[in-house]
């Protein structure tokens, strides 16, 4: 078999070819990026979404930024509610607001959506974190107000739960990420919170019939995110050396968690860091140690089987990095196309024993050659841009 033979050029009939190659329609379909703030793979990304939704029946997308920040964006596309301006900056965590392409998908989701009876959605599937992690308020005072009711009130009162969060700052210090001793992750509130926490989750299962479906809906990210936020902010407070490794898990947890309950409005398109979609461990250095984690897709493969599919990315020439061309990258850029979709299968039956490529951009992360046969297919650019 030949290389040519593997791939396809990167367009809505090849999109549509893949997805009929499939062992059954995804609910989730994950693209993944070989790095972050490539405006050219936003731009694609756009392209194949666009392509999901007028051909292929989709009707959400999610991204890896913070869950509740994404109920912005969402309000926006789906209501109308604010300004574009405001969304990008308030609906967006990691420096992503400021994406063109982020900006100009947000923008085409609203624009559908006015002309369009069945709406699209949109969903930030990743926890509210950074290398820190946000105060749990919002999500457990907003789980408070949705549940407000004499059995609530009997978990925890407003004003017992305000003074048990005590300042948003006292959370969010981004000092915790290096010094565990800064965290009050596990403080004798912090402790009482997870508790709480625990049993409002609880109250809501008993007390979901009387919800209408979006309050339901809105009320098991709030669990979901509060539960998660907590036990985070626990091990942020750990000094052993597994601390990373354990809070790496934790949060592609969180991601996965948020990923099934994409998956009830599936079809869905995923998008988010190869690290994050992939269905083997994930692998990052880290110091002088490398953390070793199983990632939110391969989570969320466990649960939902056939039902999930990933396309890695992946760049040829990335600035002034070229790849060897014994790698992966250095054999797809001998292709014709300079975008193309590659059967990941077929392409490790083709190739030979290919050497791993070592990127001088830090910030990219290669395609592993051992783990071809654990992606559906890949999505290549043979040339990139990459930041400054």
């Amino acid at each position: 078999m030949e290389i040519k033979d593997t791939a396809r050029p990167l367009d809505g009939a090849g999109v549509s070819a893949f997805l009929r190659s499939l062992p059954v329609r995804p609910l989730l379909l994950g693209l993944g990026e070989a790095r972050h703030f490539v405006g050219e793979l936003g731009e694609v990304r756009n392209e194949i979404f666009r392509h999901l939704v007028e051909h292929e029946g989709y009707r959400s997308f999610a991204i890896e930024s913070d869950c509740l920040m994404g109920l912005v964006v969402d309000d926006y596309i789906t209501t109308g509610v604010g300004t574009l301006d405001d969304v990008m900056e308030r609906g967006f965590s990691h420096g992503f607001g400021a994406s063109p392409a982020n900006r100009e998908l947000v923008r085409w989701m609203r624009a559908y959506n006015e002309e369009h009876d069945e709406k699209l959605r949109f969903f930030g599937f990743d926890g509210p974190l950074e290398y820190w992690a946000a105060s749990p308020r919002q999500a457990l005072t907003a789980l408070h107000t949705l549940l407000d009711g004499p059995l609530t009130g009997a978990v925890v009162t407003g004003e017992t739960l305000d003074t048990l969060l005590g300042p948003d700052d006292r959370w969010s210090n981004e000092a915790t990420a290096m010094d565990p001793s800064q965290s009050i992750g596990r403080s004798a509130d912090a402790r009482r919170l997870r508790l709480i926490a625990d049993d409002l989750a609880a109250l809501l299962e008993t007390q979901a019939p009387q919800l209408s479906a979006e309050d339901r809906e809105r009320a098991e990210l709030y669990a979901r995110t509060a539960t998660g936020l907590l036990r985070y902010h626990y091990w942020m407070a750990d000094a052993s050396p597994a601390r990373w490794t354990r809070l790496s898990a934790l949060r592609d947890a969180m991601m996965a968690a948020n990923l099934r309950a994409v998956a009830e409005h599936g079809p869905a398109l995923v998008f988010s860091s190869n690290l994050h979609l992939q269905r083997n461990k994930s692998l990052m250095p880290f110091g002088d140690r490398q953390l070793e984690w199983w990632s939110a897709g391969a989570i969320t493969a466990t649960h939902l089987g056939d039902r999930y599919a990933f396309l890695a990315s992946a760049f040829g020439t990335a600035g002034d990095d070229t790849p060897p061309p014994d790698t992966v990258e250095g054999i797809l850029s001998t292709l014709p196309w300079d975008r193309c979709l590659v059967d990941a299968r077929r392409l490790a039956e083709a190739v030979t024993k290919p050497a791993p490529r070592v990127s001088r951009d830090f910030a990219y992360f290669p395609l592993d050659p051992a783990q071809l046969g654990m992606i559906d297919g890949v999505v290549f650019l043979k040339r990139v841009v990459t930041p400054a």
